[in-house]
C-alpha cells in the first residue's frame, strides 16, 4: 500500500510508528504464549470509527528522480518516497531494505486520478510484521511525479477499488495477536476537482471466533 529530528528527542512521527512496532513485538510474544498454552481471546472491543491521518488535495511536490516518460518500478517508487519534501523524516529512516536490496514496500498502479499515465501507490511497511507505516499516491504530471495523497498513521495500507482509493487502517485492543486485529476502519476517496475527496467510510469489527466473519457497520458519506 503519504523536517528532521533534533537532539532532544523523537519526532511525533517516530514516536508513533516505534510504539506501534514496539506493540506488534509484544502482542507476537503474546500470541505465541497462549497459543502453546491452548488458550485464546481478544481484548474489549470499544474502539468507534476513527480518522486516517491522511492528506488529501496536499501541495503537488514534483520528484526529480523520474521523468513522465519513465516507468516507474520498485526502485524507482521507494527513490520516489525518499526524495520526496512531504515524506516525513522518520518513515524515511523506516525505508530500509530488510536484507540484500528487498525493502519493505508494496507498489500498485492504476487510474486513480484520469491523468495522461498509471497513478503509483506505494506502501511503505516494516521488516518482519509487515506493519503499513506510509501509504502515497504519486501522480504522473509535466515535471514528473507528484505526491497527490498520503497518510502516515500506522498501520495502514492504501489500494485501488474499482477505480477509488481505499485507504485502510487496522484497530488493535488490548490483547490482540498481530494477525488478529479487533477491526479496521475504511475510507473512500474520489479524485474530483484536481485533488481525492472522501467519499464514504465504515467500520468493521471481527469476530472472535477463528474464521468467524466481520460485522460491517453502516457506511458514512464523506
Amino acid at each position: 500500500m503519504r523536517g528532521g529530528l533534533t537532539e532532544a528527542g523523537p519526532t511525533p512521527a517516530r514516536g508513533t510508528i516505534q510504539a506501534v512496532i514496539t506493540a506488534m513485538s509484544v502482542l507476537a510474544a503474546l500470541a505465541l504464549l497462549v497459543a502453546s498454552c491452548g488458550t485464546g481471546g481478544t481484548g474489549a472491543r470499544d474502539e468507534g470509527p476513527a480518522h486516517a491521518d491522511a492528506v488529501v488535495g496536499v501541495t503537488p511536490s514534483p520528484s526529480p528522480s523520474l521523468t513522465p516518460t519513465d516507468a516507474p518500478d520498485l526502485a524507482d517508487a521507494v527513490r520516489l518516497v525518499k526524495d520526496d519534501p512531504s515524506v516525513s523524516t522518520e518513515v524515511k529512516r523506516e525505508l530500509k531494505p530488510c536484507f540484500g536490496d528487498d525493502y519493505p514496500v508494496d507498489v500498485s498502479y492504476g487510474d486513480l486520478t484520469g491523468g495522461s499515465g498509471n497513478d503509483v501507490i506505494v506502501n511503505v511497511l516494516t521488516c518482519g510484521d509487515n506493519v503499513g507505516v506510509g501509504s502515497y499516491v504519486y501522480r504522473e504530471g509535466d515535471a514528473g511525479y507528484e505526491n497527490v495523497f498520503q497518510a502516515e498513521e500506522p498501520p495502514v495500507y492504501a489500494e485501488i477499488d474499482r477505480g477509488d482509493l481505499v485507504v485502510t487502517k487496522q484497530v488493535y485492543e488490548k490483547g490482540d495477536p498481530v494477525s488478529s486485529p479487533s477491526g479496521e476502519n475504511v475510507i473512500t476517496y474520489r479524485w474530483a476537482s484536481g485533488r481525492f475527496v472522501k467519499e464514504f467510510s465504515w467500520h468493521n469489527d471481527y469476530s472472535g471466533i477463528v474464521g468467524g466473519e466481520p460485522t460491517v457497520a453502516a457506511p458514512e458519506a464523506g
